[in-house]
């Protein structure tokens, strides 16, 4: 019974700072008890498909295909957004964890096995991940920097411009990455490396151009 909450616990933190994260970084208004709602039913769910099931992979699409969900019908984001604030959710905080991941494995805190198991050095590297995270949303809010291009009428029309197809577009090495990342975690430790370098490429690509799309409104952010 302690596993199941010490796993919760942690996985919830990560998914709050995730939801934290984008929501501070396109200037979306906050509701903490329906992230800790969302959070919870996240953790929930992969708790059973990875230590019951055994299906780490099948946790990853599921927990983006729930973010996705949460993003568009608890918290009432344009579905299109919606789409392009779940892959950069994924992207930013996976580029985070990596980073984390790699410096902890290369210092020896983890024995080869991918570090989605009930250990302390797993727990470590969630609160690491989760903090980081938090408090780059809390930076970006303290600063005024982020993006407001993201309307807040979940049901009305937008024009899909060059900007926003790219963005789109953008989410597919991102799915691909975060699928891969436990691949070279648990068979190409030796170029795990590639893993962070390849999602920092993805991230800049979503930054610049989100930078490029707000621009064009007449909204600036400067980095």
């Amino acid at each position: 019974m302690m596993d199941l909450w010490l796993y919760i616990g942690f996985s919830m933190l990560e998914n709050y700072a995730m939801f934290y994260l984008i929501f501070k970084l396109f200037k979306i208004d906050l509701f903490p008890k329906e992230m800790i709602f969302a959070s919870l039913i996240m953790s929930f769910i992969s708790y059973v498909l990875r230590t019951v099931y055994e299906l780490p992979q099948v946790d990853v699409v599921v927990q983006v295909l729930l973010m996705f969900s949460f993003i568009w019908l608890l918290f009432k984001i344009h579905v299109f957004y919606t789409a392009i604030l779940t892959g950069m959710a994924y992207q930013a905080y996976m580029l985070i964890q990596t980073l984390y991941y790699f410096i902890m494995d290369n210092a020896g805190l983890f024995d080869g096995d991918l570090p989605y198991i009930l250990s302390i050095s797993t727990f470590v590297l969630q609160a690491l991940s989760a903090a980081t995270a938090i408090g780059t949303g809390y930076f970006l809010s303290a600063k005024r920097k982020g993006f407001d291009f993201v309307p807040d009428k979940p049901n009305g029309k937008i024009a899909v411009k060059t900007w926003e197809k790219v963005l789109l577009i953008l989410n597919i090495p991102s799915v691909l990455i975060v699928l891969l990342t436990m691949y070279f975690a648990n068979y190409l430790s030796g170029l795990f490396f590639l893993v962070p370098t390849a999602n920092a490429v993805i991230l800049y690509g979503y930054l610049y151009v989100s930078y490029k799309k707000d621009r064009g409104e007449d909204e600036h952010f400067s980095i």
